[in-house]
């Protein structure tokens, strides 16, 4: 997490800044910290997948940069080795990433910039995953608006550049690595994403929806199928959230 006094040098050096590569250098600088790496061993195993179905590298290393998305990848990937139709895949990884959506229609506002179109929104657009989007939220905001634009993409481009070098590692080292721990490593940037929620919830309300998503989620995995469990566990928990906040303000005002 953030301390305060990281936060307010990150202001007072974007404040003092003019430069947009040096706003740029300063996201790669961030990102390289700690959050690119998280992501980049996450895609490992990503690696190892392309490389057991018998795509070969330079493929799995671009799957990483135009899906840009883990879960997309491994139904990607686990779908050629059942035999799917490209069309199934196609359809089933654009599902998957719909839940990219909310992220990307609160966080392009923080990014958007007189005479911007709409061609460079759809490109900043791609750029959001869930480790990007979460330290985006995190920082962008106590920003200066000049500094937003270079700074996210300087991390994004940072995350998306080690999650590539990493996604060719993990199909090097395919074979060479235990299958547990290849799992396991799928498993780092959700990890880490829930972590830096419980560590950044502030209000009741923060607490409540990881709560709820937490008891709806098993039930959810059980009786849903289709990969729609985890779009079931948040919108259930999110709404729950919100109602008993809903709820407790007006008895608080009452």
């Amino acid at each position: 997490m953030i301390s305060s006094d990281e936060t307010t040098a990150e202001v007072t050096e974007a404040s003092a800044s003019h430069s947009p590569l040096a706003e740029f250098g300063r996201g790669v600088r961030h990102a390289l910290g700690y959050p690119a790496w998280v992501v980049g061993f996450s895609l490992v195993g990503v690696g190892s997948l392309a490389h057991d179905v018998g795509h070969p590298l330079a493929a799995a290393v671009l799957s990483t940069i135009l899906v840009w998305a883990g879960p997309g990848q491994v139904i990607f990937y686990g779908g050629l080795a059942a035999g799917a139709t490209l069309p199934a895949l196609a359809l089933a990884v654009s599902l998957s990433s719909t839940r990219l959506l909310p992220m990307t229609v609160s966080l392009l506002p923080l990014l958007r910039r007189s005479g911007q179109g709409l061609g460079q929104q759809f490109f900043l657009a791609h750029y959001v995953a869930v480790t990007v989007w979460m330290e985006s939220q995190r920082r962008l905001p106590r920003l200066p608006a000049h500094a937003r634009l270079p700074y996210f993409l300087g991390f994004a481009n940072a995350c998306l550049a080690v999650s590539a070098v990493m996604t060719g590692v993990g199909y090097v080292l395919a074979g060479a690595l235990p299958l547990p721990l290849v799992a396991g490593l799928l498993f780092l940037s959700p990890l880490y994403f829930s972590v830096s929620i419980i560590a950044g919830a502030r209000l009741p309300a923060d607490w409540l929806a990881f709560g709820f998503g937490l008891l709806v989620a098993p039930v959810a995995a059980r009786w849903i199928a289709g990969g729609f469990d985890l779009m079931a566990t948040g919108l259930v928990g999110g709404t729950a959230a919100y109602l008993a906040g809903h709820l407790r303000s007006r008895r608080g005002s009452a």
